[in-house]
């Protein structure tokens, strides 16, 4: 099947006809760049960053702060909520300081997404590097792409089909399950953080370890040495449960859904980011709440491009798309979920197939 094929069912959008360019200077990516360039759009913003980093940085105390203040009570169910929400934020920023967004040196990048990673959140600067790198090297190829392997969700009727354990037992009903399997999204990024650090890809150990147990250790004694054992783990429960909601709901809008590839299946640069993509329409409020990730073709074709500038490169690369035919995929925020949790209950249908017959086969004389 075809990359336009596989758009046009994934996204309801007829296939433009397209002919890919070789990579190189005449490609046509080269050619959008050229033109995102001239823009400006991918010169640094450090005054935004500041700012940014400054009141997420003042969110995130002003949250603890409360915590303190208020003490065993309740009403730390509210802060937990608000946290939640401010651990995503801190995490969005980790993410533009990884794609070096924010400084063009590795070293100030690294370093500030450890602190805003592991110090700030619990989650290894590295692991998500290793992992998001991968990812956008290859977005939705099913062998080469971490965030569509069949771990727990199957992401097509071919990995449903040989999907075994845990992945088998739920894939037939994935759809209904996804947004609560979401609240496990942040205890599963803690337990991936730990576990990633006896990994041979992780370079900085040490203070990968450091960061992240002091995270560990001071989140704890916090819950449990302000709030009562019941409350703690109330505490705890409410926050790592919205925290994964809204993380995967910040996330899920940009690839689910969308066109899957596998084996030697490789179009070029510039259709191997579009076409697996969704963009999400809104305004200021959909630009902060989902960190510039509504913007994800643009995102996809320059990482590093500072997240202020991304609503302005829409406008190029969409007509750009439209000029050598390619297809540009946008839609709304609710739509967007309908289209992901659509396609996730259709990849399941071969698990369901499966178990009807089992059935109809002990039900025959």
């Amino acid at each position: 099947m075809t990359t336009s094929t596989h758009a046009s069912i994934a996204t309801g959008v007829p296939a433009a006809r397209s002919r890919p360019s070789r990579t190189g200077a005449g490609s046509d990516f080269a050619r959008l760049s050229r033109r995102i360039t001239e823009a400006g759009l991918l010169e640094r913003r450090p005054g935004y960053y500041a700012v940014r980093l400054g009141l997420v940085t003042g969110l995130l105390a002003a949250g603890w702060g409360t915590f303190f203040a208020l003490g065993d009570t309740w009403w730390q169910l509210a802060v937990a909520g608000f946290l939640a929400l401010v651990f995503g934020q801190v995490a969005l920023v980790a993410h533009d300081l990884a794609h070096r967004q924010v400084f063009r040196r590795a070293r100030p990048s690294e370093t500030w997404g450890r602190l805003f990673g592991n110090l700030g959140i619990g989650m290894s600067y590295g692991w998500w590097m290793n992992k998001h790198t991968r990812h956008h090297a290859n977005p939705n190829h099913e062998e080469l792409d971490p965030d569509v392997a069949p771990d727990i969700l199957v992401w097509s009727t071919a990995q449903a089909r040989d999907s075994r354990g845990l992945a088998r037992l739920i894939g037939g009903h994935q759809a209904l399950l996804f947004f609560p399997l979401l609240t496990l999204e942040g205890f599963n990024l803690h337990v991936a953080s730990v576990r990633a650090l006896r990994s041979p890809f992780m370079k900085h150990r040490l203070p990968e370890t450091a960061l992240l147990f002091v995270h560990i250790a001071g989140y704890l004694s916090a819950l449990f040495l302000v709030l009562s054992p019941g409350k703690a783990v109330a505490f705890l429960a409410v926050h790592q449960c919205l925290f994964g909601v809204y993380l995967g709901c910040t996330f899920a809008p940009n690839h689910k859904g969308m066109p899957t590839f596998s084996g030697d299946e490789r179009p070029d640069f510039l259709r191997r980011q579009v076409l697996t993509s969704r963009n999400v329409r809104g305004g200021r409020l959909t630009d902060v709440l989902l960190g510039g990730l509504n913007y994800q073709i643009e995102h996809h074709l320059f990482p590093s491009m500072p997240t202020p500038h991304l609503r302005r490169a829409q406008a190029v690369v969409r007509q750009y798309c439209a000029e050598i035919g390619v297809p540009y995929h946008e839609t709304g925020l609710l739509r967007s979920y309908r289209e992901a949790l659509t396609h996730l209950h259709r990849v399941g249908e071969p698990i369901r197939n499966r178990r009807e017959q089992k059935v109809t086969t002990s039900h025959t004389p």
